[in-house]
């Protein structure tokens, strides 16, 4: 169970969908999984969703197909028996979470009240559904309760749109976040999986952020660095900050090597909302790393781009 959590925390988004009809179930998958978002949450308010699940299930493979809306312990039955990998509810029902947690299934119920949350640990859960979550006071209230519920987490949905996803995902107690902004139901109708496939784009975009952080340029020496460095900062006016390896000049913007460092010419550095959720969305999409300069700030890309090697920053 706890490896679907971090398959979760991962990806970041889950998409809350309604199908009428089970045949859209798969090419809808896939321009999911073609805009960046490998998880998806099938509701059961519609009589298609089992086999939806199932289609998902073997046709998709790269997806993390998991039920929403489960009301009844038949209902999850049906749902794990069709290959669900995670179950959700929108409320607290001691029942249901019993007999999804018996079945060694992964299981976020839906909580909205200290009270309901507090039940949901005593049976052990650490992950919870927060909805609805704009309704209940948003990332606020959930900043809130993370006082006293220390080792509590949650995936908030309701209200959740790409203006302010970023702003849940920001806190670190969030797993992720549910929403139907992406794969609204008048799109699937409508069979528009490109502009499903648009949105899911735009929502990774929104959730990781990214954005040019500083240039580095490599240098032979401390002393030819320290002369580029004069040379730039004589020329425009730019300040200069001595580091024991380099030295910026322009503020964060430019970076002098002191010696050569990855990269023919030097590296360009790109801040991300979220490193530990940009590595594996680039792995996902077979761009690797150099797995030696993985840490909890920073990562290279193994191939260089016009003599510079890229690296992500943490913000």
């Amino acid at each position: 169970m706890d490896g679907i959590v971090e398959k979760i925390r991962q990806i970041g988004i889950v998409p809350v969908v309604a199908l009428d009809d089970d045949k859209q179930a798969v090419p809808l998958a896939k321009a999911l999984v073609e805009g960046g978002l490998s998880a998806i949450e099938v509701t059961f308010r519609t009589d298609a969703a089992e086999q939806a699940i199932r289609r998902i299930v073997e046709q998709v493979p790269d997806m993390l197909v998991g039920a929403g809306t489960v009301l009844t312990t038949q209902q999850a039955d049906r749902a794990i028996a069709a290959g669900a990998q995670f179950i959700v509810s929108p409320g607290f029902n001691p029942s249901v979470v019993r007999h999804v947690l018996a079945r060694g299934i992964c299981m976020m119920p839906g909580t909205a009240t200290p009270g309901e949350m507090e039940q949901a640990m005593e049976l052990g859960l650490k992950v919870v559904k927060f909805f609805p979550a704009e309704q209940n006071g948003g990332v606020a209230k959930l900043k809130a309760l993370a006082g006293p519920y220390t080792n509590l987490q949650w995936m908030p949905t309701g209200g959740i749109r790409a203006e302010n996803l970023a702003d849940y995902l920001s806190f670190d107690k969030v797993v992720a976040c549910g929403g139907t902004w992406i794969a609204k139901k008048e799109l699937i109708k409508a069979e528009n999986w490109g502009e499903i496939r648009h949105l899911a784009e735009q929502a990774v975009t929104a959730m990781l952020g990214f954005e040019v952080s500083h240039v580095g340029i490599n240098t032979d020496n401390p002393q030819q660095a320290e002369e580029t460095a004069r040379i730039l900062g004589a020329m425009f006016g730019f300040s200069m900050t001595q580091g024991n390896s380099s030295i910026f000049v322009d503020g964060k913007n430019v970076e002098i090597m002191k010696r050569p460092g990855l990269g023919k010419n030097g590296h360009i550095a790109i801040s991300t909302n979220t490193l530990a959720r940009a590595i594996p969305y680039f792995r996902n999409r077979g761009i690797a790393f150099r797995e030696e300069t993985i840490s909890a700030k920073a990562a290279y890309f193994k191939d260089e781009i016009a003599g510079f090697a890229i690296h992500l920053v943490q913000k």
